[in-house]
């Protein structure tokens, strides 16, 4: 064991701990700055220059109206939708992904990821942390101390900052229950409330509406709710006359924070607002940092390129930051359950949740693979788990038919960050419900990750009383470099 874990305190400046906790007051949350702050002298990180965009679907994507169709089942399996070619010969993914079918050679697809749940909250947690092991004291209804920390948690602990923001991002929001629950597994658990990632709070909670809004929003059970939501990206802006050198005098900037301090509440979590007021200069200054987050204010051809919606604003801002230099962003497209469908599958696959997602994916990749960005950056699609073999009725809640909760088998799309397009990883039996071929676990999707990033295979975490935990609990998925 090495004498200094590559995985504990940055060497950072107290200079540059002040800057990153300025992102607190855009939106992000600021509870681990303590650990920054609180550097060792003889701590390190592991310090790289690749990158990850981890796409979550919460719900449950369905493979068999996705990637993983199976045409010459019955009609209880198969479905309403058809299979059309890709890019690659002898590969073919649903009708209503027409533009990820063009583009095959950049991405490819593992169709048994595999794990024992079928239950949301554990489904999330499995698939956040990458562990299929529940921990002692789950609870479903809410995060507790015991959970194992994210993937997202811990790639902004182990990852030394290439920028003043962290180096790890979670956005347009947090996952929450339409109860107003919140999900577990996104957080940092057992490492500490202190180390929690960063949230950028762009898209504000609806209980009853779900999806790429504000063109595609819509209710699973069509209860005819009223969506007025607008995507809020942190506004970074100095008052008139807020010179530089006004700046550098505490006063005048306390003065210019509490102005401001409203708008900035609504744009993210504020917390000890006082303790880092003098935090914001660099943030508020940066002007990498304002073209990253102010996607709504791109170029209109841009913003039409990805959809001029929340799913295509997020992933936008995840590819800005990613230029920027974070080396972990999490974009969790549509909230809560946006993906659960039980009921009305086919009408809300076709004009609801494919389109916007083909989309904006399809825009993400062209521009990494343009910018030759995408050899040294990750992009992974996955959900808490796939959707049932057969097709069901819930005709007291739902209109239309769907599909319920499968654990056993789901589809998930890689790209990028050394991974080679137009291949396929595992094979599933005939009616698309269980692995046959190359199953694999949520800890050789976490693996796949921590390789992307650079994280060696002996890379660590500690937690309060110096306690070694390995990162890797699997290896990474084979077949795909």
């Amino acid at each position: 064991m090495p004498a200094h874990s590559p995985t504990r305190h940055p060497l950072i400046s107290r200079r540059t701990a002040l800057e990153v906790g300025s992102v607190s007051l855009l939106g992000m949350g600021i509870n681990h700055l303590d650990a920054l702050r609180a550097q060792a002298a003889g701590g390190t990180k592991h310090s790289t220059a690749k990158s990850c965009i981890f796409i979550f679907l919460s719900g449950g994507l369905s493979q068999h109206e996705s990637f993983d169709m199976k045409p010459n089942a019955s009609a209880e399996i198969r479905g309403e939708f058809d299979p059309i070619a890709t890019r690659t010969p002898g590969v073919q993914i649903s009708e209503h992904l027409p533009m990820l079918a063009q583009r095959s050679n950049l991405w490819s697809v593992c169709r048994t990821l595999s794990h024992g749940t079928n239950e949301h909250s554990m489904g999330h947690h499995i698939m956040l942390t990458g562990r299929s092991d529940i921990p002692t004291g789950f609870n479903p209804g809410r995060p507790m101390t015991t959970d194992h920390p994210s993937i997202a948690a811990i790639a902004g602990d182990v990852l030394r900052s290439r920028t003043n923001l962290p180096p790890a991002i979670v956005l347009p929001d947090k996952i929450v229950h339409r109860t107003g629950r919140v999900i577990p597994g996104q957080f940092a658990g057992r490492m500490g409330s202190n180390r929690d990632p960063w949230i950028i709070e762009a898209s504000p909670f609806h209980a009853q509406s779900y999806g790429a809004f504000p063109d595609y929003a819509f209710d699973h059970q069509q209860r005819g709710g009223n969506d007025k939501r607008v995507f809020k990206t942190p506004h970074l802006k100095l008052s008139q006359g807020m010179t530089h050198s006004r700046m550098s005098n505490r006063i005048q900037l306390l003065k210019e924070l509490g102005a401001q301090r409203q708008m900035l509440d609504n744009a993210g979590q504020v917390e000890s607002f006082d303790r880092y007021r003098t935090a914001a200069i660099s943030l508020l200054n940066d002007d990498k940092v304002h073209y990253a987050m102010d996607v709504t204010s791109a170029d209109d051809k841009i913003q039409e390129r990805y959809g001029k919606n929340s799913f295509g604003w997020s992933l936008l801002m995840a590819r800005r930051l990613v230029e920027t230099g974070v080396n972990l962003v999490q974009v969790n497209l549509g909230n809560n359950e946006s993906w659960d469908t039980h009921g009305n599958i086919f009408p809300h696959l076709k004009d609801k949740l494919l389109p916007p997602t083909d989309r904006a994916v399809s825009a993400l990749l062209d521009d990494l693979h343009e910018s030759g960005q995408l050899k040294d950056t990750l992009v992974v699609m996955c959900s808490e788990f796939g959707r049932t073999p057969k097709i069901s009725q819930l005709a007291k809640v739902y209109a239309n038919p769907g599909r319920d909760h499968w654990g056993a088998t789901q589809s998930i799309l890689l790209a990028g960050g050394g991974v080679k397009g137009g291949r396929v990883v595992g094979k599933t039996d005939k009616i698309g419900g269980f692995p046959i071929d190359q199953p694999q676990k949520p800890e050789n999707f976490a693996a796949t990750i921590y390789k992307a990033l650079g994280l060696p295979q002996t890379a660590f975490w500690q937690d309060d009383v110096d306690r070694p935990h390995y990162i890797y609990e699997g290896e990474p998925i084979p077949g795909l470099t």
